[in-house]
Formats: C-alpha cells, structure tokens, sequence
C-alpha cells in the first residue's frame, strides 16, 4: 500500500514551458526589429545636431545632415525631408518620420519617431503622406 507524504508538486508544466518560450521568442524578434530603427533614430539625432551646429542656411544644413546620412546609414529620412526654421532668433532642425514594422500577415507595428534641436521645444508633427 502506498501512503502520501503529504508533498506537493510545484514547477511548470510543458504547455507551460511552450507557451513562456513562444512569448519570449515573439518578444525577442519583436526586439530585433525594433532596436535596430531605434538606433537609427539616435543617429538622426545626432545628424541634425551636427548638421546644425556647421551654421550656414538652409542648404548647407541640409547637405550637411546628408553627408552625415550617408556615413550612419540613415536612410529613413534625407536633408530635403527636414524642418528649418528660425526659433527665438535662432536656427533650429527638427524632423519627424514613421517606421512601419511588418510582423505577421496583415500585422504590422507603426513607429513614430520625431526630435527637434530647439531646447525645451516640441518636435516637429509628421508631414502628411502625399
């Protein structure tokens, strides 16, 4: 005859493993595509904070940001699709763009990234799609 010690079983069962993993495996190719425009949107940034500190107009701003462009790999935005204007007497860059992340079928995930070089100020809205 058997007799129970009165010990209980806990841990995860195998359906529960899979379901962990299948999340954390969505969440980690979730990150893969994500971190990479993430990156791209810091060197933006950091584009446009170059690109105005050179001084100059409009143009040289602009060629300034594409020249940076093209040595980080920016290829979401060029110099033409920057906002140049002057704020409190001062020139300031600001640029906003969207990413579109395909995921599965007809899922996709919509990045909205925008900065400004003003101090304090508000990043630029995003120009409408033609």
């Amino acid at each position: 005859m058997k007799r129970h010690c009165g010990i209980k079983q806990e841990g995860i069962s195998l359906v529960g493993l899979i379901v962990v993993l299948a999340v954390a495996g969505f969440v980690g190719i979730l990150a893969l595509k994500i971190v990479p425009t993430y990156s791209e949107y810091r060197a933006v940034l950091n584009a446009i904070k170059a690109a105005k500190a050179t001084g100059g107009g409009v143009r040289e701003i602009q060629n300034s940001f594409d020249a940076n462009a093209t040595v980080n790999y920016i290829s979401s935005i060029g110099g033409k699709d920057l906002i140049i204007g002057k704020e409190n007497g001062e020139m300031e860059v600001s640029f906003a763009y969207e990413k579109k992340i395909p995921l599965v079928g007809p899922a996709s995930l919509l990045l909205e990234y925008a900065g400004t070089t003003a101090k304090g100020g508000a990043p630029a809205a995003v120009k409408p799609e033609q």
